[in-house]
């Protein structure tokens, strides 16, 4: 079940943290499909030291970015955790010149500042012994031996992933959500998927699960593209910056702080969060081009964010054009402006009487007119709204206070036979 919090959240910061950071390439990716041997990627754990690793810093960073969650990948599919497992000994504390658990003080710091705990977990493990690839098979020297039908071997797996899980869930304090990937290689039924759901729920009764269960998890999780048709139930998209995941020094096809901006409105104004990614270096430093965005991101939230967090999903499309908020209650309704319209903004089908509307950031309030329509028949006119005196550089809010509970006009136009 999805906690209120999370409905209302909004923004969450996704952290890939990794040895991937070392050389800066594809986590866990880059050897499964051939890139970089399976031992030339595992050689990164030596280069891995987290020596300038502040995360106090993160977290602040973090709450200035207006998120109200992060996600911190706990281990990904090469295997390697951030925490001192006791199921093996791959993991930063027993492999790297860190020597230390880096996930308890990462924990502790979000913690402090108010914000929502969330632990990446992938279900797949690419180095463990007895976990067998069954999908892959594209001529990459990196290969398991033993079959998908060991199942000595499967249920010493599914021990140690009980094992990892129960640790996350018992050493860290209360975890409000755990983010999970890697479910593909295999069915529910093989996972026992219904019976982790479970075994979470005892360990971490409020705790709230994605998708990425095979069916038991509790809200959905588009990635890489925001969605074009409303998802059904609560969702959140998961993005990157630039193209990675982690950190890859040469990948500088960064969207600009105005992209992520418009991009995160689209989510909000169709009832979504969006989880922003960043990917610290190996030394533990985030990149400048990723601060300078959640800084940017951030300072529009303090202008704009009551019409953010809180909110549900807007209008539908061809009411207004562009993202659009409601107030629980559906009496304020905001709209997301990008640019300067250059005239008049007109918003469609309203048929609820304006109280006011307002530019948030600035207090300017807006006079409106509303013409054409057939009231008599319940055909409403287009509200033309003043265009503002002052734009936001990024995307300018807009407030409308309505007299009640918002009514739209949902018709395809027809004859007025009364006049």
């Amino acid at each position: 079940m999805v906690q209120d919090w999370f409905r209302d959240a909004k923004l969450g910061i996704f952290i890939h943290w990794g040895i991937y950071a070392v050389k800066g390439i594809g986590e866990s990716w880059s050897f499964f499909n051939g890139q970089i041997s399976y031992d030339d990627y595992m050689g990164q754990l030596h280069g891995f030291t987290a020596d300038r690793y502040d995360p106090e810093a993160w977290a602040k960073l973090i709450k200035k970015s207006g998120a109200r969650y992060s996600v911190l990948t706990t281990k990904h599919h090469d295997g390697v955790a951030l925490w001192d497992t006791k199921q093996n000994d791959l993991s930063v504390p027993k492999k790297t010149p860190a020597a230390r658990d880096v996930l308890t003080p990462w924990v502790d710091a979000i913690r402090a500042e108010g914000l929502k705990v969330g632990l990446y977990y992938s279900h797949l493990d690419w180095s463990h012994p007895d976990y067998a690839s069954i999908h892959h098979d594209n001529g990459s020297p990196f290969s398991h031996t033993k079959g998908p039908t060991d199942q000595e071997a499967w249920q010493r797996f599914l021990a140690f992933h009980r094992g990892q899980l129960e640790e996350l869930c018992s050493e860290f304090g209360k975890v409000d959500l755990l983010w999970f990937d890697g479910d593909w290689e295999r069915d529910a039924v093989t996972w026992k998927m219904e019976e982790l759901r479970e075994q979470l729920l005892a360990w971490q009764p409020e705790t709230i699960m994605n998708s990425r269960m095979l069916g038991y998890g509790d809200y959905l999780t588009p990635e890489q593209g925001v969605p074009i048709i409303r998802p059904e139930g609560p969702w959140e998209f998961c993005v990157t910056m630039n193209d990675s995941w982690g950190y890859q020094g040469r990948d500088t096809n960064y969207k600009s702080s105005g992209e992520i901006i418009r991009m995160f409105c689209d989510c909000v104004g169709q009832g979504g969060n969006m989880l922003l990614d960043i990917g610290p270096k190996a030394d533990g430093t985030i990149p400048e081009e990723q601060v300078e965005r959640l800084e940017e991101l951030g300072a529009w939230l303090d202008r704009n964010g009551a019409g953010v967090y809180a909110t549900i999903g807007g209008l539908p499309f061809g009411h207004f054009n562009g993202p659009t908020t409601l107030s629980k209650d559906k009496k304020t309704l905001w709209l997301f402006q990008s640019g300067d319209p250059g005239d008049t903004i007109p918003i469609k089908g309203i048929q609820t009487e304006i109280k006011k509307i307002s530019v948030l950031g600035t207090g300017q309030v807006l006079s409106h007119r509303k013409l054409g329509g057939a009231e008599w028949n319940r055909i409403p006119g287009v509200v033309w709204i003043e265009r503002p005196t002052e734009f936001d550089k990024h995307v300018t809010v807009i407030q409308v206070d309505l007299a009640e509970e918002i009514e739209l006009y949902r018709g395809k136009g027809e004859p007025v036979s009364v006049n």
